[in-house]
C-alpha cells in the first residue's frame, strides 16, 4: 500500500494547523465522509505517498477556512495549489499520476465512465433522504426508484466483468463504492431492510463482494454499524467527538 502519514485525531476549533511534511500530497479529510473516501481510495490505488489531516466538520478549525472558505472536505494540497471537490481531486490525480490509469485511455469510454459517475448522484440523493428520514416516500417507493436507477449499472457489469473497470477496479468503482459500503446504514436507520427482492441486481451484489476483497477497499473499510453510530449525533446536531468512533 501507499506510504501514508495520518493523524487519527480530527483538528477542531482552537487547534493549530499542522506543518506539512516533506513533499507529500496532503488530503484534508474526515474519517467518515464518503466524498473524502473517494479521494482516499484513489490515492491508495495509485500508491501515492500522502498525508491525511482530518477535520472536525462540526467544529472546524479557524485556520482551515483560510484554505477552503466553505470549510468543506475533501481538499487536496498538491504543494502548488489546493483542489476541492471529490471528483475534481480524483480527476486531477488520474491525469497527473497515470499509473495505474483508473479511467479508460479511450476518450469515448472515459466520457461514458464519467457519465456513469455523474448519474450516480441520483442514487446518492436517495441515500441522503433515507438516512435523514426527510422523504415523504415510503421505503417501497424508494426501493422501486433505486432499482430503476441501478439497472444501468447492473447491465454495465454484464459486459465489463467483475468490476466496472474490468478485471480490476477503475474510477467508476472507487467513485460509487463509499455509498455501496454504507447501504446497510439505511436498514439500521429504518430498523428494517429496504425491500429490494433477493433476485434483483445479482451482478451488483457480486460486485460488492468482490470489492470487499480488494486491498485498497480493506484499507479504508468500516462497518455499517460504525457509520450508523457516528451518524446519529452528527445528524441530530449534537456535539460530535469524531475521535471516539
Amino acid at each position: 500500500m501507499a506510504l501514508i502519514t495520518s493523524e487519527s485525531k480530527h483538528y477542531t476549533v482552537g487547534s493549530t494547523r499542522p506543518p506539512k511534511k516533506d513533499n507529500n500530497l496532503r488530503l484534508y479529510s474526515m474519517s467518515f465522509c464518503p466524498f473524502a473516501e473517494r479521494a482516499r481510495l484513489v490515492l491508495l490505488a495509485k500508491k501515492l505517498p500522502h498525508e491525511i489531516v482530518n477535520i472536525n466538520l462540526k467544529e472546524k478549525p479557524e485556520w482551515y477556512f483560510q484554505l477552503h472558505p466553505e470549510g468543506k472536505v475533501p481538499a487536496l494540497d498538491t504543494g502548488s495549489k489546493l483542489i476541492v471537490e471529490s471528483l475534481d481531486i480524483c480527476d486531477y490525480l488520474d491525469e497527473t499520476y497515470q499509473e495505474p490509469r483508473l479511467y479508460p485511455s479511450d476518450a469515448q469510454a472515459k466520457a461514458h465512465d464519467k457519465e456513469l459517475v455523474k448519474k450516480f448522484d441520483k442514487i446518492i440523493q436517495h441515500y441522503v433522504a433515507l438516512i435523514r428520514k426527510s422523504s415523504s416516500k415510503s421505503l417501497s417507493e424508494h426501493a422501486s426508484e433505486l432499482l430503476e436507477l441501478l439497472e444501468e449499472y447492473e447491465n454495465e457489469l454484464g459486459y465489463r466483468g467483475p468490476f466496472f473497470g474490468g478485471k480490476q477496479p477503475g474510477m467508476v468503482d472507487y467513485m460509487i463504492w463509499p455509498w455501496a459500503e454504507r447501504a446497510e446504514v439505511v436498514d439500521l436507520v429504518h430498523e428494517q431492510k429496504i425491500p429490494i427482492p433477493e433476485d434483483k441486481i445479482p451482478r451488483i451484489k457480486a460486485w460488492c463482494q468482490s470489492m470487499r476483497k480488494v486491498d485498497v477497499i480493506k484499507a479504508t473499510a468500516a462497518s455499517a454499524q460504525r457509520y450508523y453510530n457516528i451518524m446519529q449525533p452528527y445528524l441530530t446536531g449534537s456535539k460530535v467527538d469524531f475521535d471516539s468512533f
